[in-house]
């Protein structure tokens, strides 16, 4: 009998939106504009049937009892109550029956609970497909492609509420999530080479900080903070690689999963999730395989590296790209920007770099050659000391011949890129201000997607929610 009611309540819909077609339209001859109404007129019947079909068989399961027990408490029906909820197929007004105890006290709503959906306003589906598309966009574009692609057409606040409660969820819930993605994860081909990544990226906060750039000339009464701050977030990248293929200098990029979290102090959190997917990561591995850690001169970072325990089995090494940045200021500071003997200069140091050991001493040792050789000013003189300097501080990481020849990478690209698509390229649009919660519920989700890891994620927030219901 259910089956039978859902179908004629689809069919009548279906019926009812073709009707007021063909009365509409001079169906004799075929046109652009009429194959044009048709399309429009089987999306809005498919749309009509959808909900009238959906709204039908929800409505079936409910049952007219004057009590119910709930965790061994007794309930009685209090009232008939209707609630909009957004399907796949558009809004929808469901009525169900509200149960109460004589005393008063919570609410509880059977036939919310039966399809899981207490304390929801939009389906699991529909939660869905907004949460993937706002890890990609913002929620006023989220809903402008609903609104073209989709039956269903949530408001921007609807978006919102559903990326908070979840983002919410992700944080309540984030050793769970782990360890359902990881249990479901599999080794990528095989693995020659770990490597583990940090960076940094600006990220503008909608709290008060200081003020950046030069102070003005003249003196004011203006505060030195402003009502926003540039603030960095973190972003770690795990990648796993392959051999070196014949026509390549560099190993084979298997695959990559991220961690990224909003500004704190000390990035304690950061550094939690980033040593758990570090965890996850080696013991996936097998024995033999290397492991790096790969960033630029950060010293915070290196700081943070070369501090804990955990990463003494690890090889250590320099971005290499971020060398060659200091390595191209120092012969500008040299020998003048533009210049030949400034290009020349660089090019020879940089495949020294790549090919020859201690290679970053010989720079060093150059520097010093021409320091004492030219006649530079004391700014230029600075200038050089500070590009000295990342060379001394940093040549026991600048291992990039023996790398090479082991056909191990030099470059920390994967985590540059993340920092770039799931930092900048999300958080970072012209006008956007972030708190550090709800910025941390986007970086959730864009990780999460970025990391290839969705679908797993999915199936361990469907596990959370029934437990919740």
């Amino acid at each position: 009998m259910r089956i039978l009611n859902v179908i004629n309540r689809m069919i009548s819909k279906i019926k009812i939106v073709f009707e007021r077609f063909f009365k509409k339209h001079n169906t004799e001859e075929l046109t652009s504009e009429l194959s044009g109404e048709f399309t429009t007129t089987m999306k809005e019947a498919l749309c009509e049937a959808g909900k009238s079909g959906f709204k039908e068989f929800i409505e079936s399961y409910e049952k007219i009892d004057e009590t119910i027990e709930v965790n061994g408490e007794k309930l009685r029906f209090k009232i008939e109550s209707e609630k909009r909820f957004i399907t796949p197929f558009g809004e929808i007004k469901i009525g169900r029956r509200l149960y109460q105890a004589d005393e008063g006290g919570q609410s509880y709503i059977p036939l919310d609970a039966k399809w899981g959906m207490l304390n929801e306003f939009a389906t699991i589906e529909v939660r869905d497909a907004i949460l993937y598309c706002t890890a990609l966009t913002s929620p006023s574009e989220v809903r402008s492609i609903l609104e073209k692609c989709s039956f269903f057409s949530p408001s921007t606040t609807a978006i919102q509420n559903i990326v908070n409660e979840v983002g919410k969820l992700i944080d309540d819930n984030q050793e769970e999530i782990n360890e359902v993605i990881f249990s479901l994860e599999e080794v990528p081909g095989e693995i020659k080479v770990l490597t583990a990544s940090l960076d940094g990226a600006n990220v503008l906060l909608n709290e008060a900080g200081n003020k950046r750039g030069r102070p003005k000339e003249k003196p004011s009464e203006e505060t030195k903070e402003t009502k926003s701050c540039y603030k960095n977030a973190m972003v770690g990248s795990i990648t796993y690689y392959g051999s070196v293929p014949e026509d390549k200098e560099s190993p084979l990029r298997l695959e990559s999963h991220y961690t990224a979290r909003m500004p704190e102090d000390s990035y304690p959190t950061f550094k939690k999730q980033f040593e758990k997917e570090l965890d996850h990561a080696e013991d996936a591995i097998t024995e033999g395989v290397t492991k790096i850690i790969l960033a630029d001169g950060h010293r915070s970072i290196w700081g943070y590296v070369d501090e804990s325990k955990r990463f003494d089995s690890y090889e250590k090494l320099i971005d290499f790209y971020h060398t060659t940045e200091h390595l191209s200021s120092a012969g500008e500071v040299l020998f003048g920007k533009k210049s030949e003997e400034g290009s020349m200069w660089y090019k020879k140091w940089r495949k020294k770099l790549k090919s020859d050991d201690n290679a970053a001493e010989g720079v060093i040792k150059s520097i010093d050659y021409y320091k004492a050789v030219q006649k530079l000013s004391k700014s230029r003189l600075e200038e050089l000391e500070k590009e000295q300097g990342y060379f001394k501080r940093n040549k026991h990481r600048m291992n990039y011949a023996d790398f090479r020849r082991r056909g191990l990478p030099i470059g920390s690209g994967p985590v540059e890129a993340a920092c770039k698509t799931i930092v900048k390229d999300r958080l970072c649009k012209s006008g956007m201000r972030w708190s550090r919660v709800g910025g941390q519920h986007v970086l959730h989700l864009r990780s999460i997607v970025k990391s290839g890891r969705w679908e797993k994620f999915w199936m361990s927030y469907k596990d959370i929610t029934k437990k919740a219901a």
